[in-house]
């Protein structure tokens, strides 16, 4: 059984009254890892642009 039949399993066996928390903290983790990926994403495109954004980089790639 992979990890997702077990949270299934474990959500059919959850009472109605603690499913709003679970939802709401799937959600939470969910847009905590976008937001991660977001920032690291923005930081490697500083410390990448001091390579990248080159004349010599322009030429290579003006034909494309």
């Amino acid at each position: 059984m992979n990890i997702k039949e077990k949270v299934i399993r474990e959500i059919e066996k959850t009472p109605d009254f603690l499913l709003a928390e679970v939802l709401d903290f799937l959600q939470f983790i969910k847009s905590k890892h976008l937001q991660d990926t977001i920032e690291i994403s923005i930081l490697s495109e500083s410390s990448l642009s001091e390579d990248w954004l080159t004349p010599e980089e322009d030429e290579v790639w003006k034909d494309l």
